[in-house]
């Protein structure tokens, strides 16, 4: 079978190699899967330049931490999966239900912890749920870290209710993921913008209106008077964007961090204190969380936003496809045929 690996060392897409290497075989508790897709996250990218230092040991390593396929072959004592059942991979390590713990590491093609980016892949029984019924496997492979972390901002603690306003920063992968939820569960979506030419897929998705960030420096006084404050903000941008999000959120708001795209804030403590605003740290989400998501997913058909599909020789170019000013949606990797 082929694989793609990061050879040791490698900080840049010329230690990313294909390789021919013998199938793997399911050990006991264990399931191997042929995969049919796998998808990018920006996060892959914090993997393929920081070898030695957070997201990778000084080890070879199978990049890509999210796939779809059908398990083909059980280990002794597995039960609750067949060959021929279709699944998607489970992003984080022993993260079953919450809370989050210390061992749950970064997701998998990080550290020591191999990934997907292979013709056949083994995994542990519990790294897999079922894929959703309404969507293609190329669809699927887009679920395990961006939808769950957009999932998982909406859902945990507290989940929008019908009528109630959710801010989405930009329009990566998880803002995306998150317009589609919250407008499946009633609420009025609002999103952050600085591409004109991206506000009509916004629309698109459900968004009621844009608010030009880079434009405008105060844009979360701009929302909150627009809007008369944000129940919900999931924050994709980081700290860098902290301030604005509490401006924007409504007295009692919620503000989701997810993203690690920006550093620097401290906390000014007026609206923040005098608002009650909860701020809550999102680690993609949990097994049992995916699973939910899942249903909710079936029950109303929402479909991902796919960018651009690469064959399985054009890795490198899908790796780069990710980083274009353009992306609007994810980049999925076709692997074999479901």
């Amino acid at each position: 079978m082929k694989r793609w690996i990061l050879k040791a060392g490698s900080v840049t897409l010329d230690g990313l190699i294909e390789q021919e290497v013998e199938l793997p075989e399911p050990g006991p508790g264990e399931v191997r899967i042929r995969v049919c897709a796998a998808s990018l996250n920006y996060r892959d990218h914090f993997v393929v330049e920081n070898a030695g230092e957070s997201w990778r040991t000084q080890d070879d390593v199978i990049p890509v931490g999210d796939a779809a396929g059908v398990i083909d072959a059980v280990g002794e004592g597995v039960t609750q999966w067949a060959a021929g059942d279709r699944v998607v991979t489970v992003y984080l390590r022993d993260f079953l239900i919450w809370p989050p713990n210390q061992n749950m590491g970064l997701g998998l093609g990080s550290l020591s912890e191999n990934g997907v980016l292979a013709q056949y892949v083994v995994l542990s029984s519990e790294r897999v749920v079922r894929a959703p019924r309404n969507l293609s496997l190329s669809e699927a492979s887009t679920l395990p870290c961006a939808a769950l972390t957009a999932w998982t901002a909406l859902q945990h603690a507290y989940p929008p209710k019908k009528g109630q306003k959710v801010l989405t920063l930009g329009t990566g992968s998880v803002s995306l993921f998150a317009a589609s939820f919250a407008k499946a569960q009633g609420a009025e979506v609002f999103a952050t913008t600085s591409r004109a030419d991206k506000i009509s897929k916004l629309e698109a998705l459900g968004v009621t209106s844009t608010f030009d960030y880079h434009a405008d420096s105060n844009w979360g006084d701009t929302v909150f008077s627009a809007t008369g404050g944000i129940d919900k903000v999931v924050n994709t941008a980081g700290f860098g964007s902290l301030n604005q999000s509490i401006k924007a959120a409504a007295f009692g708001g919620d503000v989701a961090v997810v993203g690690l795209m920006t550093f620097g804030d401290v906390i000014e403590p007026a609206s923040f204190l005098a608002k009650g605003i909860s701020l809550r740290g999102v680690p993609v989400g949990s097994r049992e969380l995916q699973n939910d998501m899942i249903e909710f997913i079936e029950r109303h058909n929402i479909k991902p936003v796919i960018y651009k599909t690469f064959e399985f020789s054009n890795v490198k170019l899908a790796y780069k496809a990710q980083l274009s000013s353009d992306i609007f949606g994810k980049v999925v990797i076709n692997i074999s045929e479901e």
